[in-house]
Formats: structure tokens, C-alpha cells, sequence
């Protein structure tokens, strides 16, 4: 008898759920498109190429800063296999910390996408 209700109200609940989820989507309002003048056109098409060319940059600069970070490793474990005293090591990796954030330091910020007007 228990699970006969159990049963039941589960029913009950999946069908409320059911109902309540369609008026949700019904009550959304639709939004359209409105066609964009001329001027609004040519300053989205200029907001795009120049978001793509920030884009092309910073994707060049992260390229430079990993090849600049691999010689930096390399340098360092050349440094650490060489060095015999412990403030040699520690020399070797403030250079290695120097270089690495000065070639994060040339990665500009992401850029922001244009927004339609």
C-alpha cells in the first residue's frame, strides 16, 4: 500500500513538473533581429578586425614567450648541472624567474569581443 502511493505521487509531481516547464518556455518573449544602418555596420566590421588583429598579436606574443620560456629551462638546467655551490643554484633560478616574467610581461590581455549594437 505505501509504495502504491509513493507511486502516485511521483506521478502526480512528474505531470505538475511536466505542465509547469511548458508554461516557462510559452511565457518567454521572443526577440528580434533589428537591421543595423549603415554606420553601425561599417563600426561593428571595424570593431571585428580590430578584435581579430588584438587576437593575431596576443596569439604571436604567447607563441614568442614559450620559446623564450623553453631556452629559459634549458639555461637553467645547464645552470643547475654546472653549478656546485647552493647560491649558484639559487642565482641560476632567480635568472630563470627574471626571464620567464619578463616574457609573460609581453603577453598583452585577452581581447573583448565586439558587441553587436
Amino acid at each position: 500500500m505505501k509504495s502504491g502511493t509513493v507511486i502516485i505521487a511521483a506521478v502526480a509531481l512528474s505531470v505538475v513538473g511536466v505542465s509547469g516547464s511548458f508554461a516557462d518556455t510559452a511565457s518567454t518573449p521572443v526577440v528580434k533581429k533589428v537591421k543595423l544602418t549603415s554606420e553601425q555596420k561599417v563600426a561593428f566590421e571595424a570593431a571585428k578586425a580590430q578584435f581579430k588583429a588584438a587576437r593575431t598579436a596576443r596569439l604571436a606574443a604567447i607563441a614568442t614567450a614559450k620559446a623564450s620560456i623553453a631556452t629559459a629551462k634549458n639555461t637553467l638546467a645547464a645552470a643547475l648541472a654546472s653549478a656546485t655551490t647552493k647560491e649558484a643554484r639559487q642565482v641560476a633560478r632567480a635568472a630563470f624567474k627574471a626571464s620567464v616574467s619578463a616574457a609573460r610581461a609581453g603577453i598583452p590581455a585577452k581581447p573583448v569581443k565586439p558587441v553587436r549594437p
